[in-house]
């Protein structure tokens, strides 16, 4: 073997031809079409991937993730599409690198967020879709341009959304409700054109007038805000004073039913006290009659200040009963 290389070395040098030999010539156009066989023929799916195969140009098969072989020589080609990944897309803003500090473009792109909306006023909207390629095949075959597809239906159908609608409502009152509905009137037509995509969400970033009347809007706002405060802040005084008033007024009301009961009873009280004195005077009228004075007296006569004795059959000065004084005082006074 050494002998065969120096010869080949000395031919060179000489400027003769060296003579290689039809077997090595075939060993190497083997491992040429062995190395050409394997990389034409061996491919790898990623997880997040889904292999769609074509022979001669037509749809063969779906391949999963993992490693996997084709026919070699360019009869058999192969599409990776990422099936697993969420795709987004921006309107009225595009983000030109996301992360902790976001920083966004300065492009003007009010041309697809000035929108109309049903009361001929104007309204600047920022919304995302997010998306997923559910049917590789679709994807692929069905739609020419399945993104630029993605973002004129997503306009379409948001500008449809704000022209049924007032400027409040698109501001303020009904977002959500034209998320929801932008949502499912895409997935409508995307499956209509057959897209193979599945919209998973579609956010409103932000809404509010356009720039050159923002001002103006914040003010009326503010006003609006104020009027609003100063509202509550009646209603808060009108409910106090009513609640107390309510208050009041069932207290009293209360009260009045506590005496009418309290009358009612007394009455009654009185009346089945008087029919029993009735019933004892109509035993022993005489008996009845002087214990009813000596009662009365008892309760009257503790309660006066002055007490004059008057009897025809005195002759000399009237006797006068001081009640002011207490016992200990009459006493020392006799």
């Amino acid at each position: 073997m050494d002998e065969k290389i120096r010869g080949m070395v000395e031919s060179i040098q000489r400027g003769v031809p060296p003579k290689i030999p039809l077997k090595g010539i075939v060993g190497v156009l083997v491992g040429i079409a062995l190395l050409i066989l394997i990389f034409t023929a061996y491919y790898q799916v990623e997880p997040n991937e889904t292999g769609v195969v074509l022979r001669f140009g037509r749809f063969a098969r779906a391949a999963g993730p993992g490693p996997h072989f084709k026919i070699p020589f360019g009869v058999e080609r192969v599409y990776l599409v990422k099936t697993g990944y969420q795709f987004k897309v921006e309107f009225g803003f595009r983000t030109d690198r996301a992360g902790v500090q976001t920083s966004y473009s300065d492009e003007d792109f009010t041309r697809e967020s000035n929108m109309l909306t049903g009361d001929q006023n104007i309204a600047t909207v920022t919304w995302v879709v997010q998306y997923r390629i559910q049917n590789a095949r679709d994807y692929l075959f069905h739609v020419r341009d399945v993104p630029g597809t993605i973002r004129d239906v997503a306009e379409a159908t948001m500008r449809a959304a704000a022209g049924d609608m007032s400027f409040n409502e698109v501001i303020r009152l009904k977002r959500q409700e034209i998320e929801l509905s932008v949502k499912e009137r895409m997935k409508e037509v995307l499956d209509l054109y057959a897209c193979g995509v599945d919209v998973n969400l579609v956010q409103l970033q932000d809404v509010h007038p356009p720039t050159p009347v923002k001002d103006s809007f914040d003010e009326v706002n503010r006003a609006r805000q104020e009027m609003d405060q100063a509202v509550n802040q009646a209603y808060q005084e009108y409910n106090k004073i009513i609640y107390r008033v309510k208050g009041e007024a069932e207290q009293a009301v209360k009260e009045a039913e506590g005496t009418r009961i309290e009358r009612i009873n007394r009455a009654q009280g009185d009346a089945a006290r008087f029919n029993q004195l009735l019933a004892e005077y109509r035993r022993a009228p005489e008996v009845t009659r002087q214990r009813l004075f000596l009662e009365t007296m008892n309760q009257v006569l503790p309660r006066l200040r002055q007490v004059y004795v008057v009897d025809d059959s005195l002759k000399n000065m009237m006797p006068l009963l001081d009640f002011r004084q207490g016992p200990a005082e009459k006493g020392g006074a006799q």
